[in-house]
């Protein structure tokens, strides 16, 4: 089976083109959120998931329950999705709708993960090599992981840096067993 992302990202691209094209990538954005987030509550994933329910209930709920809070064009997706059963994909689209948002506006997610807590001035060091390495705006978030032991390992999109002890340790241990 196809990743989810893999699945999700036609469906973003075309939720972003058509929010561009009509100058409406904010309010897109906000109507994904609200409807990932309806998507994510426990009552409508079973809902979702029961198989019991056939489609066109689950259409007419999901569009009550979002209310007015989607325009046409955002509803249309919705009966797509459920119409081939992708639904629960919708927090996936929502995602890489916001990496696109983000790319066009200059913007990259980082994150940071570190042995113990980086002061303030390690991370925003870090920050700038990574804004002049990207040649981007970098948003980051920092989470501590002891079990890197050491170092820190950073993710920006599909790029990694791996800088911990124990990523070092698996990269011995592999070249010692090739």
């Amino acid at each position: 089976m196809a990743e989810i992302s893999t699945i999700a990202r036609p469906y973003a691209v075309a939720a972003y083109k058509l929010g561009k094209e009509q100058k409406t990538l904010a309010k897109w954005s906000e109507m994904l959120g609200f409807a990932s987030a309806v998507t994510n509550d426990p009552q409508m994933q079973a809902f979702i998931q029961d198989p019991k329910v056939v489609n066109a209930d689950l259409q007419a709920t999901f569009l009550k329950v979002c209310g007015d809070k989607l325009n046409e064009n955002a509803q249309n997706l919705i009966k797509v999705l459920v119409e081939y059963g992708r639904l629960s994909i919708l927090p996936a689209i929502t995602s890489a709708f916001e990496e696109l948002k983000a790319q066009e506006e200059g913007v990259l997610d980082a994150q940071i993960i570190a042995a113990a807590k980086p002061t303030d001035k390690e991370v925003k060091d870090l920050v700038k090599r990574l804004e002049v390495k990207f040649g981007k705006k970098i948003e980051v978030s920092v989470t501590v992981d002891p079990e890197i032991i050491g170092g820190i390992k950073i993710i920006v999109g599909d790029t990694v840096i791996d800088a911990s002890v124990k990523g070092q340790l698996q990269n011995l241990a592999y070249a010692l067993t090739a």
